[in-house]
């Protein structure tokens, strides 16, 4: 999700350092997306769980990170609890975080979590882009709204492929009987999604909307089924 973000960014000349993140949801894809984000540069300032979400205006750093990690995966606590930790962050109930101002937003909690009102307010308050953590995260009437704004998006379906790619990986060792450090299958992976970013980024091109990373994957996970199928004679 990141790394597709991440080429999403300098496809038009942009990082990630210094941008303001909104990020949804405080379980496995969140808390990897945040650290990722953060080890760019880039200032995280909510998560979130299904009974509201949390803004720190400071950001959330790796300590803080850490500590929404033990609250989470091993004290299965909520993350109203943050901003009893934290003095200077606020709590909002009830509530998703993309009524905050950002540069990048990045959804990573569940299905149609961003719906036409949050798609309205990041439009406005200048999002950037958009890079899919979760499954469909953003409902058909938002991601009209968002393109329609100039918004960069990375669609579910292939800023999304980490997990599967990732999966391949460990198959891959144990098809080999290896043994690879995290650094490794963190520089597979990452070669694995600046990849994906290509191939979406020149169908889209290729087909005559330039930039349309939606239509792209689209086109390119189609050819990628359809080549297949031609190369083992099933048409």
């Amino acid at each position: 999700q990141v790394y597709f973000l991440r080429e999403m960014l300098a496809s038009k000349g942009q990082t990630m350092e210094g941008k303001v993140c909104t990020v949804s949801g405080s379980g496995n894809v969140a808390q990897y997306c945040t650290q990722k984000a953060i080890s760019y540069g880039a200032k995280v300032v909510t998560m979130s769980d299904s009974g509201g979400y949390i803004f720190d205006k400071d950001g959330i750093d790796d300590e803080k990170l850490a500590w929404v990690m033990d609250l989470k995966n091993n004290q299965r606590g909520r993350i109203k609890e943050y901003a009893a930790k934290f003095p200077g962050s606020k709590y909002h109930e009830g509530k998703r975080p993309w009524g905050e101002k950002c540069d990048i937003a990045l959804p990573c909690a569940t299905q149609n979590e961003l719906e036409e009102k949050g798609a309205k307010s990041l439009a406005k308050n200048g999002c950037m882009a958009i890079s899919e953590g979760a499954n469909m995260p953003t409902s058909p009437e938002a991601l009209e709204i968002l393109l329609e704004a100039g918004v960069m998006f990375g669609p579910a379906k292939a800023a999304n492929a980490g997990g599967v790619a990732t999966s391949a990986l460990e198959m891959s060792q144990n098809a080999s009987f290896e043994e690879w450090t995290r650094e490794q299958v963190d520089e597979k992976l990452d070669q694995i999604m600046t990849g994906i970013h290509k191939q979406c980024s020149d169908a889209a091109a290729e087909f005559g909307d330039e930039g349309n990373l939606i239509m792209g994957a689209n086109i390119a996970g189609f050819l990628k089924v359809a080549n297949a199928m031609m190369d083992q004679g099933v048409v």
